[in-house]
């Protein structure tokens, strides 16, 4: 059973993180799910995420491309949850290309486009300046 894994901090889930998913889980049988803890989130992006992690956690585990959730503490420990779930397929949303090419040794890396015009931080922005 080929298994893909990829990572995001899913906050405020809009239609380009439904079409990541539904596109990373096409690339095998089984998707698992690496949600960015709400302290990861505030390293990467300088800001606490709108949800809080155990909400986008149940987020995402509802949904019905995913197999598996599980909380990501660290960039830094990709290579660890690669291979902790056995994956395959590392997707990522092409914002991170050529980041993670060195584990290419242990699974095959697949960057996916991200859907155009739609943002996390976009929508934020809109919803706070209303």
């Amino acid at each position: 059973m080929k298994t893909v894994i990829t990572f995001g901090t899913f906050d405020v889930f809009h239609v380009g993180h439904l079409s990541i998913l539904n596109r990373a889980r096409a690339l095998g049988e089984r998707l698992v799910v690496g949600v960015s803890s709400d302290a990861l989130n505030f390293s990467k992006k300088g800001r606490n995420p709108i949800y809080p992690q155990q909400a986008r956690l149940d987020i995402v585990a509802g949904l019905k491309c995913v197999d598996a959730v599980f909380l990501e503490e660290s960039l830094e420990k990709k290579r660890e949850y690669i291979r902790g779930f056995d994956a395959d397929v590392l997707v990522m949303g092409d914002d991170w290309c050529g980041r993670f090419d060195a584990l290419a040794d242990i699974c095959t890396v697949t960057y996916l486009a991200r859907t155009p015009s739609i943002s996390t931080t976009s929508i934020i922005e809109v919803v706070r300046s209303i």
